[in-house]
Order: structure tokens, then C-alpha cells, then sequence
């Protein structure tokens, strides 16, 4: 394959998509509406199509001027955006979505591809625009992906579970980078051994193409570091990163409580541990960064940014308070 077609590809994980597709020799065309700023303008690597995804007119005129070997669709939030893309590239070498974690319906650890069962999607669920729905309408989507390759599309899905590393506009890595960096004791909720599975953003985007080079039709692929760490465990690798000496001060449910907390206040905590099987992606000849690499450059270019996760910053005088109450124990 030589020419890839990125709908989306300007933000995050798109953006180190093309970075990845062009270290691999790529011819690389992008298109999105043009409503975020282009870090390949400019570039004459990287050509461009503006239009709406949701305009099927639109999307059958790119893939009529780009004839793409590849397709690699970042931002297919409905199963209508599968179902339509599936048509209009039936014909590509390879079609791969970009699914998530969270199209789970059973909470096993690990959850595996061809076992874990896929959330259930009615068809309100399909159209709804809320964070509530995001799962089920994923499922759905990968269930159209199984309907397109076996029509004889090259469909292929990745499910990556959170996604971290430089330009995450989300910022919730962003909120631990700040509190490493602006504080020496960092409250972690609970015993700190609570595991919400992480990917770094290069090896999505290296998961993406290694998937589409390699991967096979109606096929979902998980994509997360293949070591796993705690959340206390996290905060340690940012520490280390940053070269600090940080304290970490456990408080569960009780302590919290008494600063106005809880553990929901806390971003990446999670009460059951949310764990993918990265075997299959691995058997592809896919590899992970390692987790010291993957944090200094997160690092690196956070410290960089204006970025400080504060939207979900449950107050550090309500924290210190806590901590108040933790010493006098």
C-alpha cells in the first residue's frame, strides 16, 4: 500500500497517525471541515480535501480524486458513518475504524475480541449524541464492519482503551502531569492499585497502519500498552519523568469524604479494573513503547503546552484538607 486517505487526522490521535503513515513512506491526503488547526499546513507531504464526513456526496468525491489504497477513519462517532464509508470505499485495500475499548458489554479482565461480548445498540442509541451512548454506538459500528467484510470489504476495527501522550486535547493525563509537577504529596484515590488500561498515542497510530498492512477483514484488534500499570504506579513513571520527588498519599472513600470528595472526583480512577488483551495486535508483529519512553515525551510536550487537565481538578484546598486529616491519623 502507498497512498492513505485519513478522515479526520489534525488533533490527536489522527495527527500521529499521518506522523506515523509518512515515516512509513506514505502518500497522505486528509479529509476534515478544516475546523481545527492543520499541523501539516504547509506541508507539502500531506495534501488536503475539506469536507463534512457526513456528506456522502462529499466523501464518494474523495475517493473518487484520491483513490486511496487505504482508509483510516478517526472520526466515525454513528454506525450510519461506518455503514456509508464501508459503501463508498468497498473497493480499498484496506478499511480500518477506529472503534474503543468501551464497546464491551461484560466486564472481564482481561476482555479479549473474539470472546468479550459488544455492548447492545438500539436504534435511539445509534443517533444520540451523548458520552452515555459512546460505547454502545462503537459496538455498533464494529458490527458494521463484520456486515461490510462479509459483503467483501477490507474492514478491519481497533479498539484502543485510553489514550494518552503529547497533543491530548482530552487533558486528562494533563490533570496528573500538573499535580506531579506543581505539588509534593499527590492524593491517589483509593489503595492506588485501581488499573484503568492505557495506550500510548504512537502506538495507536502504529496499530492503525500495522493493522491495515496486516490485518484481516472483520477482524477487531485491542491496542493499549502492553505493560499495565496501577494509577499510583502512573504517578510514579510522571515522577520519575520530571525528576521529582513526590509523595503519594492514599485516601479511599472515607477520607475523601470528609474534604467535600469522592472517587469519581479523580480522572483515570476506576472501581473495576478495565484491562484488554493485546495478544492478537501483538501476533500482527505489532510492538508497544516502553512505558519510561512513552511518559518523557507525554511530558516533554505538556510542559510545552498551555494544557493543565484543571477541568477536572477536584480542588486542592478540599484535597488539603484531606491531607489535613490523613496526618493527624
Amino acid at each position: 500500500m502507498d497512498t492513505a486517505l485519513v478522515i479526520g487526522g489534525t488533533r490527536f490521535i489522527g495527527r500521529h497517525l499521518v506522523d506515523d503513515l509518512l515515516a512509513h513512506d506514505y502518500d497522505v491526503t486528509l479529509f476534515n471541515r478544516g475546523n481545527h488547526d492543520d499541523p501539516f499546513a504547509g506541508d507539502d507531504r500531506v495534501a488536503h480535501v475539506q469536507g463534512d464526513r457526513t456528506n456522502d456526496s462529499a466523501l464518494e468525491a474523495a475517493a473518487a480524486d484520491v483513490d486511496p489504497d487505504a482508509v483510516f477513519d478517526c472520526v466515525a462517532y454513528y454506525p450510519r458513518d461506518v455503514r456509508a464509508a464501508t459503501e463508498i470505499f468497498a473497493d480499498v485495500d484496506a478499511y480500518v475504524y477506529i472503534s474503543s475499548g468501551d464497546a464491551y458489554g461484560r466486564e472481564e479482565i482481561p476482555k479479549r475480541e473474539d470472546e468479550t461480548p459488544m455492548r447492545p445498540c438500539s436504534p435511539e442509541q445509534a443517533t444520540d449524541e451523548s458520552n452515555d451512548t459512546y460505547g454502545n454506538r462503537k459496538a455498533e459500528g464494529d458490527r458494521a464492519i463484520v456486515a461490510a467484510a462479509d459483503r467483501g470489504v477490507n474492514a478491519m476495527s481497533v479498539r484502543p482503551c485510553i489514550v494518552y501522550g503529547p497533543h491530548d486535547y482530552t487533558e486528562r493525563l494533563d490533570f496528573w502531569l500538573d499535580r506531579v509537577l506543581e505539588y509534593d504529596r499527590v492524593i491517589v484515590p483509593g489503595d492506588g492499585t485501581n488499573v484503568w488500561h492505557r495506550a500510548y498515542v504512537e502506538d495507536v497510530a502504529s496499530a492503525l497502519r500495522t493493522v491495515a498492512e496486516r490485518g484481516e477483514p472483520g477482524e477487531f484488534y485491542n491496542v493499549g500498552d502492553r505493560r499495565i500499570v496501577t494509577l499510583e504506579e502512573m504517578v510514579d513513571l510522571i515522577a520519575d519523568a520530571a525528576d521529582r520527588d513526590v509523595e503519594v498519599v492514599h485516601a479511599g472513600p472515607r477520607e475523601l469524604e470528609a474534604g467535600g470528595l469522592s472517587t469519581d472526583d479523580y480522572v483515570l480512577y476506576r472501581d473495576y479494573p478495565h484491562v484488554l488483551s493485546t495478544a492478537k495486535l501483538a501476533g500482527l508483529g505489532w510492538e508497544s513503547t516502553p512505558l519510561e519512553e512513552a511518559m518523557a515525551r507525554t511530558l516533554e510536550e505538556h510542559e510545552a503546552s498551555d494544557r493543565d487537565g484543571s477541568e477536572y481538578d477536584p480542588g486542592r484546598d478540599a484535597e488539603e484538607r484531606v491531607l489535613g486529616i490523613l496526618d493527624t491519623i
